[in-house]
């Protein structure tokens, strides 16, 4: 295996042929590596990639030489995945068989619609495929709601726009240890929250999977919810089972948010994993019309390597 604390670079020339015809020469060019065992393909890939070639048909490598040296930096195209200056965070539970989400709510059911054993009858020999099917209530997993979630009358899944669901400047509100199960106005207060994904971290998250996540959980109060609304973030979550108190039958968080236009993201998870800000927020579902909740793929885009 590679001793991947070593750095190599590659020299070698190359003859690059074009789709559309002509070619390229290069002698004695150099490639950052990530270890003296790469082929000839992968390095013809990585000359490409680093020269930001078109249309290219074939590299033929030739006087190659593994050399023991620093890297230069071969614009971020070293094989087996390069720095790119951010990181992903996963904040969604996976959807799995049978599992609780809301308490009282069924869980997914997931099958083959075509299984691979069956696929070999309709494909070559060797190739086979998977089709498979999900049942499921939309509120599954890691879910976002849309107006049309509480209004009959504003935007669904398919109507929401984007901007209200990717790419958002994100904020992260501490609460994880807070006393109480309440999340008053007064918390709220300290935060520029307008234009923001606005992540509420309690820390309940902790409880997923277990009884005890689908009771006592924290929630946004009424007056939090409509200085929330009269602020304008562009989308609420929370890592917890609801962002109201479920024992209200109002429902005033989501009234408020969903009237003022503002998609409801929650069953959050990994909140401890962002910085408090500084970061970008995803939360797209597919554009399903007539519906007003889906699960979603949250992931944050955290600036740095740490």
């Amino acid at each position: 295996m590679t001793d991947t604390s070593e750095q190599w670079r590659v020299r070698f020339d190359a003859e690059v042929g074009f789709a559309n015809g002509g070619g390229l020469q290069t002698q004695g060019f150099r490639l950052d590596v990530p270890g003296p065992e790469i082929e000839d393909g992968e390095l013809g890939e990585l000359l490409v990639r680093h020269l930001g070639l078109l249309m290219v048909e074939g590299v033929r490598i030739t006087n190659r030489e593994v050399l023991r040296e620093p890297h230069k930096g071969s614009r971020g195209t070293v094989a087996g995945g390069a720095a790119t200056g951010h990181r992903i965070v996963d904040l969604s539970h996976p959807i799995r068989q049978g599992m609780v989400t809301y308490p009282g709510l069924p869980g997914p059911e997931i099958s083959d619609h075509l299984s691979r054993h069956a696929s070999r009858e309709l494909y070559s020999p060797g190739t086979e495929f998977n089709i498979a099917r999900i049942s499921m209530v939309a509120n599954t997993g890691t879910y976002v709601d849309t107006p049309f979630h509480r209004f009959g009358d504003g935007p669904d899944l398919a109507a929401l726009p984007l901007e209200r669901l990717t790419d958002l400047p994100g904020l992260v509100v501490r609460l994880d240890g807070a006393p109480g199960r309440a999340i008053d106005r007064g918390l709220l207060l300290p935060y520029e929250v307008t234009g923001r994904a606005v992540l509420i971290h309690t820390g309940w998250d902790r409880h997923w999977g277990t009884d005890a996540y689908g009771s006592g959980h924290p929630f946004v109060t009424a007056d939090a919810a409509a200085w929330l609304a009269e602020q304008g973030p562009a989308l609420v979550g929370i890592d917890s089972v609801n962002i109201d108190d479920t024992a209200d039958g109002n429902r005033p968080a989501h009234t408020a948010l969903l009237a003022a236009g503002i998609p409801v993201v929650e069953h959050l998870r990994g909140l401890e994993q962002l910085p408090p800000s500084g970061f970008r927020f995803f939360a797209a579902p597919p554009a399903v019309e007539g519906m007003g909740t889906f699960p979603v793929r949250a992931h944050a885009l955290v600036d740095g390597q740490g």
